[in-house]
């Protein structure tokens, strides 16, 4: 994901998942330790606390769907990143 291009909304707008989209993750382990990373992020970061929370709603079984949602929010964490405040050390 580090050639990626990145977004500024952490999630779609009015994003509707379900268990019964597409078929399941192959590697289910990624998919959890992604989406654990993604639950500590919202220690510092709150605005991922509602994307990583209705991804997180189907960690037992997730579906392909999800994956792509996953992957947007870590485009939009690419974006966060380079954001930032600079304060000068004169002010």
């Amino acid at each position: 994901m580090i050639g990626c291009k990145a977004i500024s909304i952490p999630l779609e707008q009015n994003v509707k998942l379900s268990v019964a989209e597409g078929g399941l993750v192959e590697d289910t382990t990624t998919y959890r330790h992604i989406m654990g990373s993604l639950i500590y992020m919202t220690i510092t970061r709150p605005n991922l606390r509602y994307a990583s929370g209705v991804v997180s709603r189907f960690m037992q079984t997730p579906p392909k769907p999800h994956l792509d949602v996953m992957k947007h929010i870590l485009k939009y964490i690419k974006h966060i990143l380079q954001c930032g405040t600079f304060y000068e050390t004169n002010s």
